[in-house]
């Protein structure tokens, strides 16, 4: 027992798993279509053409079935993103997509104020979200990793780079405006502010470089009620809307339930978990709102599906290791829980018969998320953290 726990928290045999599974989720269906159909990596042909549609002034958010099916709801930004990869031969460009984004969450996770052995714990936790989240090209591990840079950047008092990782998440997809909870941490408030201004400027103005200012205009008076479009889909989808709001009207099978009922009262206890001003400066109450903000992102959200939860996930594996020790039955059970339910719900370790007709169809893989949230919110709003504190100081002056 405890030669295999020696080889699971080795941080060779961990990285290994991290990088190697992700190549071969994106690897394996290029050596399978070599041809590069339509439907191989078709989200990552949806990124290329955000790029190629941005430098030939074409409407980002058409169909465009000749190239792939689906639509793109990404702003003009994220064009500049994609575009190191975009100019490469697809094959080469996925892979190098991929990569980049494992390794930018990887460093992300590896910059937060945890030890070495907490970090290796959130990898080793998410490894096959990271691997599903690769499987399908997802941009999530970038969303995730940009709001984590947006916490730690405040946390060291960098607000003028924390902005533009908030700004940046954003204009790429809307959940990086979450960023925006770690506002009260920042020291010179009003600095944060303007360089929150700043950046909206700038990278608003930017793909003007490589398009023009009315195509820019235009596509950004496009966007909106193409998001809006992408929500009411989101409400009737049979697989995605995988979030609190979707779990409700598919198991009680209610139809047109306005997402206000359920987002509303989550809005209202993150709000409420934030009000313990005196512990803004604990590094353990700041690592539970942002695993808390990583979470709601995700299950409050009617865009949400399996591969979004590699950003949840995260949010869940801050958690479980800053838990104080021993950790208690409950909470054992709660990340086994999660784990089962809500990492590996929808692959094929869980039996197909429970995957597809009750996971799937009742977006049952919120339910753990949700339950931990919770949890979450409880600590942040009951725990002693002074006590924390003290202990970390009495350890210190002994040493």
């Amino acid at each position: 027992m405890q030669k295999l726990k020696s080889i699971l928290f080795d941080k060779r045999f961990i990285l290994t798993l991290w990088f190697g599974l992700s190549f071969f989720a994106v690897a394996k269906d290029i050596i399978i279509h070599p041809e590069n159909k339509l439907t191989t990596h078709n989200n990552y042909i949806i990124y290329k053409h955000n790029f190629l549609n941005l430098i030939h002034e074409q409407s980002l958010f058409g169909p465009e079935p000749q190239y792939y099916f689906d639509l793109n709801h990404y702003g003009p930004v994220f064009g500049l993103v994609i575009a190191p990869f975009a100019v490469l031969p697809n094959q080469i460009g996925v892979i190098l997509w991929v990569m980049f984004l494992t390794f930018i969450l990887y460093y992300a996770v590896s910059k937060l104020p945890l030890n070495n052995s907490q970090k290796l714990v959130i990898l080793l936790l998410n490894i096959n979200s990271m691997m599903g989240s690769s499987g399908n090209v997802q941009v999530n591990p970038l969303i995730a990793a940009l709001v984590i840079f947006s916490f730690i950047f405040i946390r060291n008092k960098q607000d003028f780079w924390a902005a533009l990782m908030i700004i940046l998440g954003t204009a790429i997809k809307l959940y990086g405006i979450v960023g925006l909870a770690f506002f009260f941490f920042a020291d010179n408030k009003v600095k944060f502010i303007l360089s929150l201004i700043f950046w909206s400027v700038v990278l608003f103005a930017l793909p003007m470089l490589v398009s023009s200012p009315h195509y820019i205009l235009k596509t950004y008076s496009d966007w909106y009620p193409d998001l809006l479009a992408k929500n009411t889909a989101n409400l009737v989808s049979t697989r995605g809307n995988v979030s609190v709001m979707g779990m409700v009207t598919k198991i009680f099978m209610v139809k047109n339930l306005a997402n206000l009922f359920t987002l509303v009262p989550g809005i209202l206890l993150f709000g409420a978990s934030m009000l313990r001003i005196k512990h803004w400066r604990n590094s353990k109450y700041q690592l539970l709102l942002l695993a808390s903000t990583l979470i709601f992102t995700v299950i409050f959200s009617t865009g949400s599906e399996p591969p979004t939860y590699i950003i949840a996930f995260i949010g869940v594996g801050i958690w479980f290791v800053n838990l104080d020790r021993p950790i208690t039955s409950f909470e054992r059970l709660l990340i086994v829980f999660a784990v089962v339910f809500s990492s590996f719900s929808t692959s094929d370790v869980m039996p197909r018969y429970i995957r597809v007709n009750y996971i799937i169809p009742y977006a049952l893989m919120a339910f753990p998320c949700l339950i931990l949230w919770l949890k979450i919110i409880y600590e942040m709003l009951t725990r002693d953290f002074d006590k924390h504190e003290k202990t970390l100081h009495i350890s210190t002056v002994t040493e």
